[in-house]
């Protein structure tokens, strides 16, 4: 993980490589499923148009059911466009051999997509680091603030992998919320679907098709704003679903604030993606990103077995949210898919 990549080969001007490093937790899974994992915006035809084009590989040629396995390298060049602007501090809690853990800001994406190249974690970490200093272990999306656990070597990243996997990662999340529940703890167990008739990248409750999903909520505070009811919230996922405390939330009736997808109107994020959102839409949703912070997380260390824990504050924005202070204004970018 350590050794600095051979370089790579000049990119044309006018086009950028966007470089994937395949993890443990993937080997075996066919490449065109990989890339719709990690591209959740393309649908499975368009990513084989794009690997039946021709991906990078100095390896071998890769077709759309060639396995991946960790550590495989490869480029999907694309045209350069200008991209939006996302943060470019990048916090760390904790490092030794085995680990890096970041406090990643609101605003910035963990992998490069087809909207973002150069302004993501695993970019940041590329350039500040090096090209194989580590490797995320897992990820939040792109509006949601808080703890990412990065691997340090190959044997690490296989090791978190399987911990994320198997469900021995114990997370919890600060998350502000629209309404104030009456309980002071609340459960809902509902499964989760993907895809919805509006929004391919969003999730659904389904009892017939979704996956077993469990989140566990307790309530720190309830406080109103402008004579709205709200309340600060820590939530206990006990499964690990795509946007899983968002959808539950919904589900409960009280989604989060500042939520295009799941919040008070389902063609917010539509129109928020084609850059149409209304002043009054962006009143409503009260933030400019969904409120959602992964606060804490506790894990078997990699290199020991011996039980970590890390923490990371309520960032600012939603501190002064809490305190009645108005947000920053809204510019507002779609968002890449991602958990929770």
């Amino acid at each position: 993980m350590r050794e600095d990549a051979e370089s790579a080969p000049a990119v044309p001007d006018g086009y950028v490589d966007i470089p994937f490093v395949v993890e443990p937790n993937y080997a075996g899974w066919r490449l065109d499923r990989y890339l719709c994992e990690k591209i959740r915006r393309m649908d499975l035809e368009r990513v084989r148009g794009i690997i039946l084009r021709g991906v990078l590989c100095d390896e071998y040629r890769l077709k759309p059911s060639t396995p991946v396995y960790p550590g495989l390298t490869f480029r999907i060049r694309r045209p350069a466009s200008q991209e939006p602007v996302t943060p470019t501090a990048l916090p760390v809690v904790f490092s030794d051999d085995w680990l890096l853990v970041l406090d990643k800001p609101a605003g910035l994406p963990i992998h490069p997509t087809a909207r973002y190249h150069k302004g993501t974690l695993v970019t940041l970490l590329r350039e500040r680091f090096g090209e194989r200093f580590a490797e995320p272990a897992h990820r939040l999306d792109r509006e949601t603030s808080g703890l990412v656990v990065c691997g340090r070597t190959t044997e690490s990243c296989r090791v978190l992998g399987g911990l994320f996997l198997s469900r021995d990662v114990h997370k919890e999340y600060l998350a502000l919320c629209e309404g104030q529940p009456a309980e002071d703890t609340f459960v809902v167990d509902a499964p989760i679907a993907e895809g919805t008739d509006l929004i391919r990248i969003a999730v659904r409750i389904d009892p017939v098709a979704g996956k077993p999903s469990r989140t566990r909520f307790q309530v720190l505070q309830r406080f109103t704003q402008g004579g709205a009811p709200f309340a600060l919230l820590r939530c206990f996922p006990e499964t690990g679903r795509q946007h899983q405390i968002r959808i539950h939330l919904r589900e409960a009736g009280f989604p989060l604030v500042g939520d295009k997808m799941y919040g008070p109107d389902p063609g917010y994020f539509d129109r928020f993606s084609k850059h149409t959102l209304e002043p009054e839409a962006w009143a409503r949703l009260r933030l400019p990103r969904h409120a959602l912070h992964a606060e804490r997380i506790t894990f078997p260390h990699p290199g020991t077995g011996e039980s970590v824990t890390f923490a990371s504050p309520l960032p600012d924005d939603l501190k002064d949210f809490i305190a009645g202070k108005a947000p920053a204004p809204a510019t507002g970018e779609p968002e890449p898919s991602s958990m929770p």
